[in-house]
């Protein structure tokens, strides 16, 4: 089996190495700190599984998410990341993930999601499931956020934590111009006027 990690720790991808070769059978594991290098090795290996980080320097996760299901649709990403499971998994799952892990999981569970991701199954857990199945129903159940792109959700998350545009800047490798144009396109398609008024949005729909 062949897997693709894609973490900017080296520390995460060494321990997720180690469980990994726990796996039945030959494993071969390939690193990469970030999307575009995570891209690169997919121009030209083949990978069984890809893992991905979702807070990533430059392109995030879903962004490079959405460029692997564009250009290797078949390819198997299983989603990582330190974030509450409620505010990307939904988001990743409807991008074209196969599952989606926090970082404290068990190695015992990510052995089974490896396991049943390869086998072309999906593994998400039962409250994603609920939640996924409420924002499949009706479209009643849409959300203002859920017509954000990945990197607006991103941004907008930032910003109701109280993050400044220079420290946004700083984090996602872009300017303050940048993320200043992506916060108006928020606040216009989220229909409010104050970080603040984001703030308690993101509270109350519990994304931070």
């Amino acid at each position: 089996m062949k897997i693709l990690i894609c973490d900017d720790h080296k520390i995460v991808r060494d321990g997720l190495t180690q469980i990994l070769q726990q796996l039945d059978g030959e494993i071969l594991v390939r690193e990469s700190g970030d999307g575009n290098e995570a891209l690169s090795f997919l121009k030209t290996e083949v990978f069984d599984i890809v893992l991905l980080d979702i807070s990533l320097p430059g392109r995030n996760g879903l962004e490079v998410l959405q460029a692997i299901k564009e250009k290797w649709p078949s390819t198997n990403v299983l989603m990582l990341s330190m974030l509450p499971q409620e505010q990307y998994a939904i988001r990743a799952i409807k991008l074209g993930a196969s599952g989606y892990l926090t970082k404290d999981t068990a190695s015992e569970e990510l052995l089974v999601a490896v396991k049943r991701v390869s086998a072309g199954g999906k593994y998400i857990s039962e409250s994603i499931a609920e939640s996924l199945a409420l924002h499949l129903d009706k479209e009643v159940y849409l959300q203002k956020h859920d017509i954000l792109s990945a990197r607006e959700f991103e941004i907008m998350i930032k910003l109701a934590d109280g993050k400044t545009l220079q420290e946004i800047g700083d984090e996602l490798f872009i300017s303050n111009k940048t993320v200043s144009t992506y916060r108006s396109r928020i606040m216009e398609k989220m229909e409010l006027g104050k970080n603040t008024e984001l703030t308690r949005y993101c509270l109350e729909n519990k994304l931070i």
